[in-house]
C-alpha cells in the first residue's frame, strides 16, 4: 500500500479542538490524502494514519520502538503488519539541530532528515518564555527541514508555516521520486512533526 498521486504542496493542519494530537493532511487542491491520530496517554508513541477525518480506514500505523533512548526509532507498519520502514532520530545531532534517518523496509538508509537552522528553534525557546510577546512567535520563529537522498539531492522541503498556536506545516516536493520511496518519507515525515511540535 502507497500514497500515491499526490498533488505538493501538503498542508498538515493540527486540530486544536481535540487534546490528542490530531492532523488532517490535504493537497494543493484541499483534497484529503490522510488523518493522522497519535493515542493519547500511551508509554510508547502510537500512531494511527486514516484516509480521511472519518477515520474508517487505517491506512498505517507507526510504533516507537523504545521508551526512552537518545536515538528512538519509530517503525511504520501497513494494516497487516508488514514493515514499510522507518524513522530514526539521531540522538547526540539532534540536541542541537534535529536530525532524522529514514530507513527502508530492510533497515538500509533511504533519506536524512535535518533541520535548515538551528537558531530558529534556540530564539524560539528563549522568546517563547517572555509573557505576552512569546505566544507570538509562531508567526515569526518558524523553522524548516531538507530531505536529502544517500545521493545527496534534495527531495523535500517541509517548513513550519506562520500560526499563533504552531498548528500547520507546509510539504513541497523538490524533485521527482519513486513512489514507494515518496510514500515512506511522507509517512516518516508526519511522524517527525509530532515529534518537533512535542519538542516546542
Amino acid at each position: 500500500m502507497i500514497l500515491n498521486n499526490l498533488n505538493y504542496p501538503l498542508d498538515f493542519k493540527f486540530k486544536i479542538t481535540t487534546l490528542a494530537s490530531d492532523f488532517n493532511i490535504t493537497d494543493k487542491h484541499g483534497k484529503s490524502v490522510a488523518y493522522v491520530r497519535q493515542k493519547m496517554f500511551k508509554l510508547k508513541e502510537d500512531v494511527i494514519v486514516f484516509n480521511d477525518e472519518s477515520k474508517t480506514k487505517e491506512l498505517f500505523r507507526i510504533q516507537a520502538n523504545q521508551w526512552i533512548d537518545f536515538n528512538a526509532s519509530y517503525s511504520i507498519k501497513d494494516t497487516i503488519g508488514k514493515s514499510f520502514g522507518r524513522l530514526a532520530r539521531k540522538g547526540v545531532r539532534s540536541i542541537w539541530k534535529s536530525t532524522y534517518e529514514v530507513l527502508d523496509e530492510n533497515d538500509k538508509a533511504k533519506f536524512t532528515v535535518a533541520e535548515d537552522n538551528a537558531w530558529v528553534k534556540f530564539f524560539d525557546g528563549m522568546v517563547g518564555e517572555i509573557p505576552v510577546i512569546g505566544m507570538f512567535t509562531g508567526y515569526f520563529l518558524n523553522p524548516s527541514y531538507t530531505v536529502k537522498g544517500i545521493d545527496g539531492k534534495e527531495y523535500f522541503k517541509l517548513k513550519k508555516m506562520p500560526s499563533m498556536f504552531g498548528r500547520r506545516f507546509q510539504l513541497d516536493r523538490l524533485i521527482d521520486i519513486d513512489d514507494e520511496d515518496e510514500s515512506l518519507v511522507v509517512l516518516s515525515l508526519l511522524m517527525m512533526v509530532l515529534l518537533e511540535r512535542a519538542r516546542g
